[in-house]
């Protein structure tokens, strides 16, 4: 399995120190760059990588080392520094430790895992080979087939690290699917649940009883022809495949009783008219202020969210990459968990924001239910809102995706935005089949319309209610 080691300094790792610590393998040891110089290699005498290290990122976003490592951190601003040694190899694993350990040493800092960086002394690499290309050429690719490109991690929190976005862009380059291989206990990033494809790609999570299972379904999974695939049991076919669900993935936490962990998971859509003027990153802020008090702490392209949150740089970054779409994660404090993801596209329609954004709570920490039509209000109010869908969970505090089954989440508002109530032929948007009529926001000449839904996670018919209003809306069965 690849064995990522992070060193977490407060200084910046200066050219000398990153030096020393790559002398790890001796000074032969052959040496390249990748990504116009973001990447260093350690190679094999054949020029195969064996350790990966990206450039150092500059961290001013307190707890992300918590949330990510389950790692104390220095104060912020601090440097993040990431060495990947290449799947199966020890002596890489050790070289890997190795530049860890010098550069923690020189610098002043820790790393992680603990038990990784424990020796200075350089590692011996006569004779030692890596893996062939072409898996060799992507850093964070451990197994490339013709219909998968495998990545295998061993850490608390699987993040969209600038190696995992690399291979989630070479793979949909590539037309393949991208399966992430975990031992059991390792959670997902909700930025990685977001962003993982459908099928062939997959979290693969290894397991005592079952070998391996789908980590999001359960369902058990063998390696065959070339990628994992779900198990097929005697007399399954297409009408009733019979897939067997994973032991650990039923046995989970939830299953023995409600934990009073709840997320409150908020999806919207902005579509904003395309101007040099527009500000973007204002109604994911004006529904966190609404929702806890204050704006987001901090943002990023990757995971760690590594800047202060500013609407001007994100502005910036989205303009700089247009009309390419930009992805953005946004996340709060440890005091209050929060997690958002952000792509901006440029569409016919204009600048559209799509958030998903979700904010945990633990056990006796009121909900804040009746901030939720506030924050609404705001958006129909001020940001061009076009849809909103409002969802009470019972799952996690600190918004990680754990292998086990948590439940769904049951719908508590859905806000059709001004634009769509106006689209729509006579009364039918106010006209609803549920019990409560639905309520106006934003300007009273154009207003949005608030439909309340159940909200309850101990009853599912939430979710035929917000069927029902769905198929009134598109004016099925009508």
């Amino acid at each position: 399995m690849t064995k990522d080691v992070i060193t977490l300094t407060k200084n910046m790792p200066d050219p000398l120190s990153v030096l020393a610590g790559l002398l790890a393998g001796g000074p032969d040891q052959l040496a390249g760059v990748e990504g116009e110089g973001a990447v260093v290699r350690l190679c094999d005498a054949q020029g195969r990588p064996l350790v990966s290290v990206e450039a150092p990122l500059l961290v001013q976003v307190r707890g992300e080392a918590e949330r990510l490592l389950g790692a104390s951190a220095p104060e912020v601003p601090y440097w993040w520094t990431e060495a990947r040694a290449t799947t199966g190899v020890k002596e890489a694993e050790r070289l890997a430790g190795a530049f860890a350990a010098r550069l923690a040493t020189l610098v002043g800092g820790t790393a992680w895992p603990p038990g990784a960086a424990w020796s200075l002394a350089v590692v011996d690499t006569d004779g030692m080979s890596a893996a062939p290309v072409p898996a060799a050429a992507q850093p964070a690719v451990d197994v490339l087939t013709d219909k998968v490109a495998v990545v295998i991690q061993d850490r608390p929190v699987i993040a969209m690290t600038a190696w995992l976005a690399d291979a989630f862009r070479a793979a949909a380059e590539s037309e393949l699917g991208l399966q992430i291989v975990t031992p059991a206990g390792t959670r997902l990033s909700p930025a990685v649940r977001a962003n993982l494809p459908g099928w062939p790609s997959r979290w693969v999570v290894q397991d005592e009883r079952d070998g391996y299972y789908d980590g999001l379904s359960g369902a058990v999974l063998q390696w065959r022809d070339g990628f994992f695939a779900t198990v097929v049991p005697p007399g399954a076919t297409e009408e009733d495949p019979r897939t067997p669900v994973a032991a650990s993935f039923r046995e989970g936490p939830s299953a023995k009783g409600d934990a009073g962990e709840r997320q409150l998971a908020i999806s919207f859509r902005t579509v904003h008219p395309a101007d040099d003027r527009l500000v973007l990153g204002g109604a994911l802020e004006a529904v966190w202020r609404e929702v806890t008090g204050g704006p987001p702490a901090g943002w990023g392209t990757e995971e760690p969210a590594n800047l202060p949150w500013s609407l001007r740089q994100l502005t910036e970054v989205a303009h700089e990459r247009a009309p390419a779409p930009t992805w953005l994660v946004v996340v709060g404090t440890p005091e209050r968990p929060g997690l958002a993801t952000v792509r901006v596209t440029r569409t016919e329609a204009g600048v559209e924001e799509d958030v998903t954004l979700a904010f945990g709570y633990g056990p006796g920490e009121p909900l804040p239910t009746e901030a939720v039509e506030a924050a609404a209000d705001a958006l129909a109010t001020r940001h061009q809102l076009q849809s909103m869908l409002v969802q009470l969970r019972r799952a996690r505090r600190d918004l990680s995706v754990p292998p086990y089954f948590e439940g769904p989440g049951v719908p508590l508002a859905f806000v059709l935005g001004a634009e769509e109530v106006r689209a729509m032929p006579g009364d039918r948007a106010r006209r609803t089949p549920l019990a409560e009529p639905p309520r106006e926001l934003g300007p009273t000449t154009r207003p949005a319309l608030y439909y309340p839904l159940p909200g309850d996670p101990s009853d599912l018919s939430g979710w035929q209610e917000f069927e029902r209003l769905m198929r009134h809306l598109k004016g099925e069965g009508a």
